[in-house]
């Protein structure tokens, strides 16, 4: 491991890369650190950097590195914890090859205070065990939150996707108990957040041991006095049920907006990706979002390139995303992961021609969120206030339909306006509050 640190270290800075549940890990393990009497500093001037790492993406690892490498320029030693999927992926060989203090993973993290006495005392502090959420009993109460908050109420994959880490990384899929997710949607909402997004690597495959589905956790939810917003994401098309569904069209408090990936619109390559579902499957399962909820939003995601992609298969990308009309979406070029089986398949595409391809997918895809943004001018909504703008007087925050607003006011962070929405551009919207 590193050199032995000092035993009291007084400052810390978390540094979160990634997926959503990343940034609610990043600030778990922040509230454990503060919770031994330390304080939040710069990552430059910390005395305990930890690096909450994601392994989604290529060259993921040697980003790792790098920034071990800037956290020790100059001389300086602070004490480093590499957390997150990289940590559990690699494992000792991040000890072996950047000679961190601590090594911590995922489903461990709330053993970060005891890895890093350990460490403080030159001991061996490597922790990759994944024991099934019982992290989740061992962090400290929720305290001040923002406005807009996140709930971790499932975690871990069994869909097995051919291109992804994270049934390796994060484990088998596991719900939180239902009890425990609801004390902490309260303990959330008197910390001060006014809008709940519960997370999960498949969030929409929660249940419990009652047979209840997300849908009935929503509804729970919807019961606590204070909160106003309920959100959920990442979901997978073949858990949309349809008592979820139907939640769309009965609580009020759940939002407008449906993050459902697709990855791709050929249904030779889903089967390819082992995504279980087809494009006629996903586009009946959004009839029936929308039959149920007809102004909401849809996002998703698309991967480019995945080994095999055939011209004729990317057009059929292309007809899916002008067919559904995306509000938001996200895109990618396929990235091989090693030790997933897209990463040895044949047919591997051409760099140039992910780079051609996700051009063309991402020019679809802004024209159609700057659509959807232009279709809501004129419209009356609440926004939720999450931040200060750049202007006096000038805040900002987040429609229905998770868009962000502009708007001059002299409501405070934490605030739901009703606003007018005057204008529209590519990425933003400009609001007049009532």
């Amino acid at each position: 491991m590193g050199a032995a640190m000092s035993p009291n270290p007084k400052t810390y800075a978390v540094k979160s890369f990634g997926c959503q549940m990343n940034v609610y890990d990043g600030d778990r393990m922040a509230e454990l650190l503060a919770a031994q009497g330390m304080t939040a500093a710069d990552a430059n001037e910390a005395d305990v950097v930890v690096l909450n790492t994601c392994h989604i993406r290529e060259k993921a690892t040697e980003k790792v590195y790098s920034d071990i490498g800037r956290l020790r320029k100059d001389g300086r030693k602070p004490m480093i914890a590499v957390a997150g999927c990289v940590a559990q992926a690699e494992g000792e060989e991040i000890v072996r090859r950047a000679k961190v203090d601590v090594v911590v993973g995922p489903q461990a993290y709330h053993n970060l205070p005891d890895l890093l006495a350990k460490a403080a005392r030159g001991e061996a502090a490597l922790d990759t065990d994944m024991p099934v959420l019982s992290k989740f009993g061992h962090l400290p109460a929720r305290r001040r939150v923002p406005p807009s908050a996140f709930l971790t109420v499932q975690e871990g994959c069994d869909k097995f996707c051919t291109y992804c880490v994270v049934p390796y990384t994060r484990g088998a899929e596991v719900s939180r108990a239902f009890a425990a997710i609801v004390d902490e949607a309260e303990a959330l909402v008197d910390a001060g957040a006014k809008e709940l997004t519960l997370l999960g690597q498949n969030v929409n495959a929660w249940e419990d041991g009652d047979g209840r589905g997300l849908d009935s956790l929503i509804r729970a939810l919807d019961r606590i006095p204070g909160l106003q917003r309920i959100r959920y994401t990442t979901s997978h098309p073949n858990d949309m049920t349809e008592g979820l569904i139907d939640a769309h069209r009965d609580v009020g408090k759940l939002m407008p907006y449906l993050h459902l990936p697709v990855q791709s619109g050929s249904s030779r390559i889903l089967k390819a990706m082992n995504r279980s579902h087809t494009r006629d499957s996903y586009l009946r399962v959004l009839d029936k979002v929308r039959e149920a909820r007809p102004d909401i939003a849809l996002s998703g995601d698309f991967i480019v390139g995945f080994p095999g992609e055939t011209e004729a298969d990317f057009a059929e990308t292309l007809s899916l995303v002008d067919e559904i009309g995306y509000a938001q979406a996200y895109s990618f070029k396929y990235s091989p992961r090693p030790g997933t089986p897209a990463a040895t398949m044949p047919d591997q595409i051409a760099p140039e021609v992910m780079d051609e391809r996700l051009q063309r997918l991402q020019a679809a895809l802004n024209r159609d969120q700057e659509a959807f943004n232009l279709a809501t001018v004129g419209k009356r909504c609440s926004v939720l206030i999450e931040r200060k703008g750049k202007l006096p007087g000038q805040m900002l925050g987040k429609s229905p339909w998770l868009q962000s607003v502009h708007l001059m006011t002299e409501a405070a962070i934490g605030d739901v306006v009703e606003v007018e929405v005057v204008s529209g551009g590519p990425n933003s919207l400009a609001g007049a509050a009532s």
